[in-house]
């Protein structure tokens, strides 16, 4: 598909790529979003908790979140308090350990566990038979929802009509390599040290297969990889991982449309996710890189959504 030009637009005062990551993901507040929270049992009889907007619609956007992140975080709510504000039912479900309560098994989450959106959707159309199922995903969740609608292909659901992700490590070991630049200490420390919390919790309910080890030696995400991320959910390691869990292994497979939208300057992502050439071939993939928006931050002046919400059901109705 053609590489599509952007309309983002930033605020002035949001070119700098830290400050369009960091200011909405901080001081951005969505009113008036009240989830209905369900819990559900996975096929290994752990639980995943989705937080629900429902209207009796036929249309459902189910939104994945990034890594750390849950349904509650404002890029997450703006996106379903849109939807919903547009006829849709909306979906943000938290990966396993992100819900505000620790998961049974002794795995957690990764950016290629697609066996779990797989539950989440399946449960979701036949449960509530919804003929019109969007996903949308950002960061990790971006990299889950593409790498599904691939790995799917011809075996995808019909009623799954496009899939959207914002600020993509499309290729993971790149994101990886950028992440580990000193100007992204900041983000990199952050992430770390919510995962070491988890870490700790599960070593004391699962000593014999999670070993608590100091953090001072673990500086990197590869670090942190080869050490828990590989072993517990079965990679040789953490280049194996970040191999098997890139949506470029698998997005150009996808049979439903897909949009992937990665700003420039986004400080996560790595020359490797912009695919430009590679988009260029594929029947259903659709890139758009945006001079500025930073990490899942693509704020519009004086408007109470932002780009990624606008973007999204525009490239639906586009599609439709």
């Amino acid at each position: 598909m053609p590489l599509i030009p952007s309309e983002y637009k930033p605020p002035f005062y949001l070119k700098n790529p830290h400050l369009a990551t960091v200011i909405p993901s901080t001081f951005r507040k969505i009113k008036g979003v009240e989830y209905q929270r369900e819990r559900i049992t996975t096929s290994d009889d752990d639980f995943l908790d989705l937080d629900w907007l429902k209207k009796g619609s036929d249309k459902l956007i189910i939104i994945s979140h990034g890594l750390e992140g849950s349904a509650s975080r404002p890029y997450v709510k703006g996106m379903a308090k849109y939807f919903f504000q547009n006829g849709w039912d909306a979906l943000g479900w938290n990966c396993r350990s992100c819900s505000g309560e620790m998961n049974n098994q002794a795995r957690f989450y990764h950016h290629g566990a697609t066996e779990d959106l797989h539950e989440v959707v399946q449960y979701a159309k036949e449960t509530y038979g919804y003929q019109q199922i969007a996903l949308v995903g950002f960061s990790m969740g971006g990299n889950l929802t593409l790498k599904y609608v691939g790995e799917k292909k011809h075996e995808i659901f019909p009623e799954i009509k496009a899939a959207i992700a914002f600020s993509v490590p499309v290729d993971l070991a790149s994101s990886v390599h950028k992440l580990a630049e000193k100007s992204n200490d900041f983000y990199r420390k952050r992430f770390l040290k919510k995962l070491e919390e988890k870490i700790k919790i599960k070593s004391a309910k699962f000593p014999e297969l999670v070993k608590y080890q100091s953090f001072e030696n673990i500086k990197y995400f590869p670090d942190f990889d080869n050490l828990y991320t590989a072993p517990l959910h079965g990679f040789a390691d953490a280049n194996d991982f970040y191999l098997k869990a890139s949506p470029s292994e698998y997005m150009y497979d996808s049979q439903v449309p897909i949009l992937v939208v990665n700003a420039k300057n986004d400080p996560f992502l790595g020359d490797e996710c912009y695919p430009y050439a590679d988009c260029e071939k594929a029947k259903q993939v659709y890139l758009e890189t945006p001079e500025h928006g930073g990490h899942v931050g693509f704020s519009l002046a004086g408007s109470e959504f932002n780009y990624m919400e606008k973007r999204t059901l525009k490239f639906i109705n586009e599609i439709a």
